[in-house]
């Protein structure tokens, strides 16, 4: 397999391996080509992947019974992007994964990843930590939708996505923040005045 460095310097913020480990690990990854617009999971489906965003976008989000679209997060690059219940559980997914440019990933499936944990024990703690911060991540957007107003949620997805305001649609922005895309207007046009 090439060597992946933004990869290997994700993996390796949460745990040390050695060279030989790090191969062992990248091997068990394949790479995958996503054209933009193109789903890769469905509503419905059970996600076969847990992938690692190299290039690329994706919006991971869930429609009501309007349509309407509610995005829970971005996944870009140096990004991890699974629905992890469906993953763990074999279960029918409740949302959706979408490229929102032309995207290259790295991926792994549930049975190869199970074979990984018996060969690599290491393994497991890894996995164990990035569950953990993403969990963390999830609570904090949580809160952040509940208990702050629009500028503030704005403000917050600027430091978390410092570029991809230049790189998606706005009204995808405004869905990720539960506004309008004409509140968001406003919004943004606030936050330049107070700059």
């Amino acid at each position: 397999m090439n060597r992946y460095p933004s990869f290997e310097k994700n993996i390796g913020k949460y745990i040390d391996l050695s060279a030989e480990e790090l191969t062992k690990l990248s091997a068990c990854y394949t790479l995958q080509q996503v054209p933009k617009n193109t789903n890769i999971l469905s509503e419905g489906q059970i996600c076969q992947f847990e992938g690692f965003v190299l290039e690329g976008c994706f919006k991971i989000f869930c429609e009501d019974e309007n349509m309407k679209e509610h995005i829970l997060y971005f996944a870009i690059e140096d990004w991890w992007v699974l629905d992890i219940g469906s993953f763990v559980a074999g279960t029918p997914s409740n949302m959706n994964i979408r490229a929102l440019e032309d995207s290259t990933m790295l991926v792994i499936d549930a049975s190869r990843k199970e074979q990984l944990y018996q060969e690599m024990p290491k393994a497991e703690r890894l996995f164990r930590l990035m569950n953990q911060t993403s969990l963390a991540a999830m609570h904090q957007r949580m809160i952040s939708m509940l208990s702050k107003n629009a500028d503030q949620r704005y403000l917050d997805f600027q430091e978390k996505y410092p570029t991809l305001s230049q790189r998606i649609p706005q009204h995808q922005i405004a869905a990720y923040l539960g506004v309008s895309h004409e509140f968001l207007s406003k919004v943004r046009k606030k936050v330049l005045r107070k700059k």
